[in-house]
């Protein structure tokens, strides 16, 4: 049964509430960003593969781990600074950790908590991997924008962040 029925939630006009349906135009920039993200991440994905290189979610938590204080975040740190939702963090930390790039800590304080700390290797790996990252970042992105472009972009999108 779904939620809005359970509670007997009018979603209609909850929805309409103050609001107005988005103009063509913002329709039109929400589906290029979003079919722009899938195509980017896709060949992104498909360069790193085809270097011998592990999925991109890889280079996201062992560059947010190699970036923070100490090299070391808690988990649920590492959720919010990464796209990947809570249980996929978890399969992904525990395969990281079976490769020998992040080990797990306990807490000083109580040893019941566990901080995620990047060990060498995962250090040297996400080294290998930015330099296949960057270049595919260059090839599908960087050479089709003047650096103008660049900057407009990336400040317009800073402002849903």
């Amino acid at each position: 049964m779904p939620l809005a029925v359970k509670f007997k939630i009018d979603v209609t006009a909850f929805m309409s509430e103050k609001l107005s349906n988005p103009s063509e135009a913002v329709t039109s920039a929400w589906t290029s960003i979003m079919r722009a993200r899938e195509r980017l991440l896709g060949v992104i994905e498909a360069d790193l593969k085809a270097a011998g290189m592990p999925p991109l979610a890889w280079y996201d938590v062992l560059w947010e781990l190699a970036r923070s204080h100490d090299c070391k975040l808690r988990p649920y740190e590492i959720e919010e600074r990464t796209l990947l939702a809570q249980y996929n963090l978890s399969r992904l930390i525990d395969r990281l950790e079976k490769e020998g790039l992040v080990r797990r800590e306990a807490f000083a304080e109580d040893g019941r908590g566990r901080w995620v700390v990047i060990t060498d290797a995962g250090r040297k790996l996400r080294e290998c991997m930015w330099t296949v990252y960057a270049r595919s970042i260059e090839t599908h992105i960087g050479c089709k924008l003047a650096e103008n472009e660049a900057k407009t972009i990336a400040r317009l999108l800073d402002r849903f962040l």
